[in-house]
């Protein structure tokens, strides 16, 4: 193990050192540190997103800190340490490309494989399903309920879709979008919160299986939209100013007049 992760081992014991260890730190379980995970794990996808890889190798750190708290915190319950995750995952890797390690043995490093992308996809999910058994009673048992919500539908779709259930094309998909929002818009009609939720809950659903069929990660092109939009708003807001006006002294139609400056500049 490198000296540098010896040094961030010894850190984090330090952290939690009963007696002379920082108090916010001591003070952590794995349910409290798990909202920091999340934001350390989209604060990394953020600088992948703006190719900014400086930062990039500073919150790859903070997301490797979170590990490493895990499993201090785990090492002082004596339930398992950080060398036995990093174990854990080197002998999972070796076990799931045997196209690569023939043996499952890092030594034996350098076989020639004539596998395909799809075939090493395809094999990995056979020896997944091997690992497992029977451990499930359902072959979705192992989407976490806690993953984000988008993330969740599309591992969902994915799923049922080995087995057969999902469209061969993609109009179905559009017809179906097109079912849900006419189901959505009599919800709303009804004014029947309750029913309005779950036919928004549809709507949502199917669009992502629409991102899937169209290979496009849903979260990540709805944070590029998120990220346009707030640049063309901060244009709007650079705009009102120039006219020596606040926001709200604006009609809708003039901000829409400046949304579309600011679209026609490009932002």
């Amino acid at each position: 193990m490198s000296n540098a992760i010896t040094q961030l081992q010894y850190l984090m014991t330090c952290l939690r050192d009963e007696q002379f260890g920082c108090a916010w730190d001591k003070k952590q379980t794995y349910k409290t540190i798990a909202p920091y995970t999340l934001e350390e794990t989209y604060e990394v996808l953020d600088a992948i997103e703006r190719e900014d890889f400086e930062h990039l190798k500073e919150e790859l750190g903070d997301l490797l800190f979170q590990v490493v708290f895990y499993a201090q915190i785990a090492d002082e319950e004596q339930r398992f340490s950080f060398e036995d995750v990093a174990a854990g995952i080197v002998k999972k890797m070796l076990r799931r490309h045997p196209h690569v390690f023939p043996d499952a043995d890092l030594t034996r490093f350098g076989e020639p494989t004539a596998l395909t992308e799809q075939e090493v996809a395809e094999q990995w999910q056979q020896i997944k399903a091997q690992e497992k058994g029977d451990k499930k009673t359902s072959m979705l048992a192992d989407v976490p309920v806690s993953m984000p919500a988008l993330m969740q539908a599309i591992k969902i779709q994915e799923k049922v879709s080995k087995v057969g259930f999902d469209w061969s094309d993609i109009k179905p998909v559009f017809d179906k979008i097109r079912e849900e929002l006419d189901e959505l818009e009599e919800a709303i009609q009804e004014q029947n919160q309750p029913h309005i939720e779950e036919e928004m809950g549809d709507v949502l659903f199917a669009m992502t299986n629409l991102s899937r069929h169209c290979k496009v990660s849903p979260d990540i092109a709805l944070n590029k939209t998120n990220v346009k939009f707030r640049r063309r708003f901060a244009r709007i807001e650079a705009l009102v100013a120039e006219q020596n006006k606040t926001l709200t002294d604006c009609s809708l139609k003039e901000l829409d007049n400046f949304w579309d400056q600011a679209k026609r500049e490009g932002l």
